[in-house]
């Protein structure tokens, strides 16, 4: 296999979907991906290797089959036989957890019907509500300085607050939640640590909500018919947050990017809702925030579309190539929802409303309070963090005249109606 001098290769020859290398030149990797064919073999993590399917219609048909595909990480033969470090940093979100995301057949019916049901017990109000407040105590964090980075003082934040009262968190454990759900996401060093920190947090949170129920994701998740246990409850809020809190902020860092950047919406930013719909639809497919997951296991040798894929080897989605494949018709259009940034097939998110609900909100709360936004360094300067699942900028540095904090956080009461 050839590569550029810039495009560094492991041991095994094979792509490099971690590090800077890759964070830097992410859609030059996938080139070197389709060269092998509708997938094809890559390093996700130092010394672990999976297939990475980078064809739009090779991905559609394996998110489909799930009689040939497990999504089982069980069956995962390197990390069976001790060839996977015990510390690797994509464990975290790899690793086998009795939840929906590794479940199949009547173990993923069941999983799934205790999510479902209770994400839908959501109310689209109190998640608004929660969602504006949060960013206006944010956003008034900042305010006065006339500077931010929209990552770090933002949007990576965001949706860990509104999971934190989502799941009836104390104000003490949503700090907690907030710091290990970070590092353990982040697919670093820290990952391992996060994951157990974080999984001790939900336990501890677990056994509170059993004794004190209330108006939350956790206890109506203990509280259902499908009878979960405490280690599936667990699981279930842990795979719920750890899938859904990076994708989420990466998906408002790279709409706002659009909605500052991009001539197509200069000067339209005033038609609120229509725009800010419209550059999150766009940031779906050209920054695909999940960029490499969805991982499955042929459950015995088999070929996809031409490629050998061997029994107990990782086989990862690529989102961002298959949303961006060149046999994608060139006028597709960006309203088209096709996408692959929720994947597909019955393991397809299940919380695309509410997790559009938290970011179109979100982007509109801050384009309103910091109207006068400006980004503060060049598009080539937005670097990627070095994980091999998610395209999140680092950071998103703005700046706009300094406002008032206390009348931002004044804005951050509740405005009224029913939660």
């Amino acid at each position: 296999m050839t590569s550029t001098p810039d495009l560094p290769l492991s041991k095994r020859g094979c792509p490099v979907l971690h590090g800077e290398s890759f964070a830097a030149h992410s859609p030059e990797v996938y080139q070197q991906l389709r060269k092998q064919g509708p997938a094809g073999w890559a390093e996700i993590a130092p010394g672990v290797h999976a297939l990475v399917v980078t064809a739009r219609r090779a991905a559609v048909d394996l998110l489909n089959d799930p009689a040939t595909y497990a999504k089982d990480s069980r069956l995962w033969a390197d990390l069976n036989s001790g060839k996977v470090p015990q510390d690797s940093p994509v464990l975290p979100l790899m690793a086998w957890r009795a939840s929906v995301l590794y479940a199949d057949a009547e173990d993923h019916t069941r999983l799934r019907w205790a999510l479902d049901d209770c994400i839908a017990r959501i109310s689209p109000h109190r998640l608004r509500e929660i969602t504006r407040r949060s960013a206006l105590t944010l956003i008034a964090g900042v305010a006065e300085k006339g500077e931010a980075d929209m990552m770090a003082d933002f949007a990576d934040t965001l949706p860990l607050l509104v999971f934190a009262e989502l799941l009836g968190c104390t104000s003490e454990m949503a700090g907690r939640m907030v710091r290990y759900a970070q590092a353990m996401i982040s697919a670093g060093p820290q990952a391992a640590q996060g994951a157990i920190d974080y999984a001790g947090l939900l336990y501890e949170l677990i056994q509170l909500r059993r004794q004190q129920p209330g108006d939350d994701l956790t206890s109506w998740m203990l509280g259902h018919d499908a009878g979960l246990s405490d280690e599936e409850t667990l699981n279930q809020l842990y795979t719920t947050v750890g899938a859904g809190v990076i994708p989420t902020a990466a998906w408002v860092g790279w709409a706002l990017h659009l909605l500052l950047r991009d001539d197509s919406y200069a000067g339209t930013l005033a038609a609120g809702t229509v725009t800010v719909r419209r550059a999150l639809e766009k940031a779906l497919w050209v920054r695909s925030p999940m960029a490499n997951f969805s991982v499955h296991f042929a459950r015995k040798d088999t070929t996809l579309h031409g490629v050998q894929v061997p029994a107990g080897v990782p086989v990862l989605i690529s989102h961002a190539a298959a949303n961006t494949d060149p046999a994608l018709p060139a006028d597709l259009g960006y309203d088209n929802r096709s996408h692959l940034a929720w994947s597909a097939g019955p393991h397809r998110c299940p919380a695309i409303s509410q997790a559009t609900v938290i970011a179109q909100t979100g982007l509109e709360t801050a384009l309103d309070q910091l109207w006068d936004m400006q980004l503060a360094v060049a598009d080539d300067e937005i670097a990627l963090r070095h994980g091999p699942f998610h395209q999140c900028p680092v950071a998103m540095p703005v700046t706009f005249r300094p406002k008032s904090a206390a009348a931002i956080q004044a804005a951050a009461a509740p405005s009224g109606g029913t939660a």
